[in-house]
């Protein structure tokens, strides 16, 4: 049975359109199972009806004419049940409805299978035979799997409008829902441009080269020109991002220098006597395959930069310039491709770029790094949209929730275009608040402070009115290279900080990796990283690392004296002491080089239950306590919050995650130290106005959400906040704790700042 489901779901694959697809399933269904009727009926969710579409058995004249409705016969049994139905008397059931045009009082037995795509009901695959008897339990398995097979088909056909066309209706097409992550926020409503690759590296073959000098130069003059390339995209970008952002593309350069790739394809064609197309394919893809096994989701990404850029020294070689001719992007461009990447999004003029789409990929990409610069909507990793055939069609892209519709109606057109206009209202209204502080209606004061780690995001949270930097992640830096930055590099870096928020204050947490974070040059290789040898852990196990960082961040403060100093992932006193000591010696070796530098405050991450419980020994040993709301969540909650099969379990409203919080607010104020958050959690504008009630002396968060949060902060009393939070914390469920927040703010007037990212 195997190798007929691989020969009818390959055969299916290669169907032109839905109407030979459902032919062909039900032309090798009725033979692969020796039955007499294969028939598929698919479910009009307007009209509520079975549709026959498709039938090998009963009368043909019937498919597109005959239907039932939702409640009617074996068939709306099998999918008001969403169950197989096996019968051996279907005329005696008692939900049996005949249909004389079909042609089908003489069969007896019957066996229905729901056609279901992610929970939706798609219509019903039936069988059926003259001789009375059930399935067996294999027929009954077999039909099930080509059901959950064809229900992929149905919906990518949905998604074009497929079905309406073969079934002659001329009504608006039904707008299909694709899943995938939130890349950058927004809504954006346009026609989708989809672009493909100049070239496909996996098709490429190994041929022996008449000359290797030549194919060098082949090869040199190619990389040249995809330099140039990448270099003409960065231009057309530059007048949409700052400087700092375009640093991005000067990863892209550096691995196009002559000592990288170029370097190692030289050296592939030389030692291999292979062509240039061929030695480019074995060093990419052997770049590709080393990057797509780590671990860490952001380099894993690192794969898709590589990839392209082999592709565009691919398309040269074979002397096919990609951008030779100009393409006609429609004005409201949604570009859609199966891997977007930076310098794709540099071929579409940004002023006609509604929306991204990417089949692959996740928030953590380049170009969904570049896409929030921009403030395009964006969403990455759609695996199961039909992108090929979406070309030229109408697409809505939620950016807030990581979702595209298809055909969108009138109605769901209407409901974005309202959230569209509402977000752009809101970010002008908001905007009046820059410079005002975060104080509430009764006086209480609040500082909003921000998450960083680009520099171009230091630049952007003082245009939303930051009071300084709650979390500065100096694993970035680390990232974006391909060896450990020097003193000196890493003092310039911590610079360019320290002097955008100066005087405010800098807090830099010291380097973080392990977990979802790693080097590709420092693999840590670990069967349950989150668990493992990460951040203080890793730095404390390297002095020379971790002295090198604060000899640089200590340098780098000179004459701003703003810098704060963040120890991350702690677990105990001992590593704290350790840490203080190496932090003291690298002050005083400072000093001792003529630096006039102040010893920076000092403070620990709250993240591990642990920590949790130690909150006055280890207030007593530091400046200030920051909770990283984020991990403390998943410890507490024993929840990978990466992981798609347990997402709905990271729950940051949970009870338990609220009493943690609010005892750690308590324990650091008995010891008389100032605690934060610089977790998701304070971003979230309910969030924010608990732990406002708890204690918290200071938030930190995404620049995007700091406005949404100052707005709800300056329009309640502490009073109410404080009776919100006494009532939440009797409360014994998230999704009634989450439920009370949003019809509580929505009382004070704060729907529209909670609606389009809820």
């Amino acid at each position: 049975m195997l190798d007929i489901l691989r020969r009818i779901v390959q055969e299916v694959s290669s169907a032109t359109d839905l109407s030979d697809a459902l032919n062909v399933v039900v032309a090798r269904i009725r033979e692969a199972m020796h039955t007499e009727v294969c028939s598929v009926y698919l479910f009009d969710a307007d009209s509520k009806r079975y549709v026959l579409m498709a039938t090998e058995g009963l009368n043909p004249e019937a498919v597109g004419r005959v239907s039932l409705s939702s409640s009617q016969g074996l068939v709306g049994l099998v999918g008001s049940r969403e169950e197989p139905i096996n019968v051996d008397n279907a005329p005696a059931h008692p939900k049996f409805h005949f249909l004389s045009e079909t042609g089908e009082d003489p069969f007896l037995s019957f066996l229905g299978v729901p056609i279901i795509h992610h929970k939706r009901l798609m219509g019903v695959m039936v069988v059926q035979q003259r001789d009375s008897r059930q399935f067996d339990e294999s027929e009954e398995a077999f039909l099930v799997t080509m059901s959950a097979q064809l229900a992929g088909v149905i919906a990518h056909a949905e998604a074009t409008g497929n079905i309406l066309e073969m079934s002659g209706h001329t009504k608006e097409r039904r707008s299909t829902r694709f899943n995938g992550a939130p890349g950058a926020p927004g809504v954006g409503i346009g026609t989708v441009y989809v672009l493909s690759p100049p070239a496909d590296l996996s098709g490429v073959v190994d041929r022996e080269a008449e000359s290797a000098d030549e194919e060098v130069q082949r090869f040199d003059a190619a990389l040249q020109a995809a330099r140039d390339e990448v270099r003409a995209l960065a231009a057309k970008l530059s007048g949409e991002l700052r400087p700092e952002e375009m640093a991005l593309f000067d990863v892209y350069l550096s691995m196009l220098d002559d000592n990288a790739l170029g370097a190692e394809v030289r050296t592939r064609i030389r030692e291999t006597n292979n062509w240039a197309q061929g030695a480019l394919r074995q060093v990419v893809m052997q770049y590709v395959g080393h990057f797509q096994l780590m671990e860490d989701v952001y380099l894993r990404e690192r794969a898709t930069d590589i990839l392209d850029l082999g592709t565009r020294i691919l398309a040269h070689l074979q002397g096919s310039d990609a951008h030779a001719q100009e393409r006609d992007f429609p004005a409201d461009c949604i570009l859609v491709s199966e891997e977007l990447t930076p310098a794709m999004l540099g071929e579409v003029p940004a002023s006609k770029l509604r929306g991204l789409v990417s089949v692959k990929g996740s928030s953590n990409s380049h170009v969904a790094i570049l896409a929030r610069a921009m403030g395009v909507p964006t969403v990455m990793g759609v695996v199961d949209v039909p992108y090929t055939q979406l070309h030229g069609l109408e697409l809505i892209v939620d950016g807030y929730r990581g979702q595209i519709f298809s055909s969108p109606t009138d109605e769901l057109r209407q409901q974005y275009q309202a959230i569209y206009d509402e977000e752009q209202a809101l970010q002008q209204d908001l905007q009046i608040l820059r410079d005002l502080p975060a104080e509430t209606r009764d006086g209480y004061r609040i500082p909003l402070w921000v998450n960083t780690g680009l520099i171009t995001d230091a630049v952007r949270s003082l245009d939303r009115g930051a009071e300084g930097v709650g979390l500065y992640r100096t694993e970035v830096p680390f990232m974006m290279k391909d060896r450990f930055p020097s003193e000196n590099e890493q003092q310039k870096i911590y610079r360019q900080q320290l002097e955008t928020f100066a005087p405010a204050p800098v807090t830099m947490r010291t380097l973080d990796i392990g977990g979802d974070k790693s080097l590709t040059y420092f693999p840590i290789n670990e069967a349950n990283p989150f668990l493992g040898w990460r951040g203080i852990r890793v730095t404390l196990d390297h002095p020379e690392i971790f002295l090198v960082q604060i000899r640089a961040m200590i340098k780098a403060s000179e004459g701003l004296n703003n810098l704060r100093v963040m120890l991350p992932m702690i677990s105990s006193v001992n590593e704290v002491d350790e840490a203080l000591h190496l932090i003291y010696r690298a002050h005083a070796e400072v000093l001792e080089e003529g630096f006039d530098v102040e010893m920076p405050q000092v403070g620990v991450m709250i993240e591990i239950p642990a920590a949790v419980y130690q909150i006055r020994e280890l207030g007593q040993r530091v400046d200030f306590l920051s909770v990283g709301s984020n991990d403390l969540t998943q410890y507490l909650l024993a929840v990978d919050r990466n992981n798609p099969r347990v997402a709905d379990l990271y729950q940051a409203f949970h009870p338990a995650v609220l009493n943690a919080l609010k005892q750690i607010a308590d324990g650091a104020h008995a010891i008389g130290k100032p605690v934060s958050v610089c977790g998701e959690l304070a971003g979230n504008p309910m969030g924010a106005v608990l732990l406002m009630a708890m204690g918290y002396d200071m938030l930190s968060m995404n620049a995007t959400n700091l406005p949404k949060v100052k707005s709800v902060i300056r329009g309640v009393n502490m009073a109410w906040a404080k009776d919100l939070m006494q009532q939440v914390l009797t409360l014994e469920s998230a999704p009634v704790i989450t439920a009370t927040l949003q019809l509580s703010l929505e009382k004070a007037g704060f729907g529209r700042i909670i609606g389009p990212a809820r």
